[in-house]
């Protein structure tokens, strides 16, 4: 089979390449990104040499090219993970996230009725729920949960969904859905809080933790999360949402004391800023749908996954020094410097 993977330079499209390589070495996988601040060739340093891998820049938004694409390859399995991610910025620049997120979404989709796939999967996230009250941990988000968004980012990611789901309705478009709690793991985007609070640390920098740190997030090594998405798109059910979740439930103070602990660093690093906007208490994922139909179950316990990723940090400092210059560096003081 041939696989389109959109957004695979980002941090979880460029694991799942890798996974589909290892696993399924007899198929064809072309790389689409646009190869925006947070995608990063240098992530795909591995593969762009194998046989069976083609990286292509483009835009999913732009329908020309999307649809040229469509016909030159003839994919048969679609993987979206293309999408605008980070909720800070949402709130900057709210129509970047409508443009990729919902707009592309649906040129994909359109592409895919015209020249016809197999599957169409889309990468979501549990963000699409909203929130859950940190004084009931025995509410879990599960694939009828209502959709109750909390910034552009959520809802964007949510009027996908909607789409999605509605061009399986409407046109008999073969879909899943997947949604994920937050991801962990090598090439993680500097901005987001595990990567983040390393590379702080490791040069004793202030540590910034939003508000009281007390917001519960489910954690999930991405690793675990490729292996899920490899059985949905090949097992799946046509139309079903799958939830994807960690069991690994972690407080962002937690995260970043164990992170600092790791490393040798005191917990003197650790600032408290002002709070984002609608910032979500606490995340959950009940996962027992994707486990009952198709035997999945995530295999990597937080401690062990965290320490895999520091020392992937550790081992790859040439990875994130590149990153963290110039733009990157221009957004960090932006978003933190008046928050303190």
């Amino acid at each position: 089979m041939k696989l389109i993977i959109t957004g695979g330079a980002g941090f979880i499209g460029s694991n799942f390449i890798y996974y589909q390589l290892k696993h399924h070495p007899e198929d064809e996988f072309v790389c689409l990104d646009k190869l925006t601040y947070a995608g990063n060739l240098s992530s795909l340093k591995g593969v762009m040499e194998q046989p069976n891998f083609k990286f292509v820049r483009g835009d999913i938004a732009d329908r020309d090219f999307v649809c040229s694409l469509f016909k030159r390859e003839k994919p048969d399995i679609i993987v979206n993970f293309a999408a605008e991610s980070h909720v800070d910025r949402s709130i900057l620049e709210p129509e970047l996230f409508l443009k990729t997120n919902v707009i592309g979404t649906g040129v994909l989709m359109d592409a895919c009725r015209k020249y016809g796939i197999k599957r169409y999967h889309q990468v979501s996230t549990d963000e699409v729920y909203g929130d859950l009250p940190l004084d009931r941990p025995d509410l879990f988000f599960t694939e009828t949960t209502p959709l109750h968004t909390s910034s552009p980012y959520s809802a964007s990611k949510a009027s996908a969904d909607l789409l999605v789901l509605a061009y399986h309705r409407t046109y008999g478009l073969p879909v899943t859905i997947s949604r994920c709690s937050n991801n962990y793991g090598p090439y993680h985007f500097p901005e987001k809080l595990i990567p983040l609070m390393i590379i702080n640390a490791l040069h004793d920098k202030a540590l910034p933790v939003y508000g009281d740190g007390v917001n519960v997030r489910d954690w999930l090594y991405v690793e675990d999360h490729c292996s899920a998405i490899d059985l949905i798109i090949r097992e799946g059910h046509e139309g079903e949402v799958y939830n994807v979740g960690g069991h690994n439930e972690k407080s962002n103070l937690d995260v970043v004391k164990i992170i600092l602990k790791a490393l040798g660093k005191s917990e003197d690093l650790i600032t408290f800023v002002k709070d984002r906007p609608g910032h979500d208490r606490r995340y959950a994922i009940d996962p027992t749908k994707i486990h009952n139909e198709l035997g999945w179950l995530p295999q990597t316990k937080f401690v062990n996954g965290i320490a895999k990723t520091i020392e992937w940090y550790l081992d790859n400092k040439d990875w994130w020094q590149e990153i963290i210059s110039g733009e990157y560096q221009k957004y960090y003081e932006k978003m933190y410097k008046n928050r303190i």
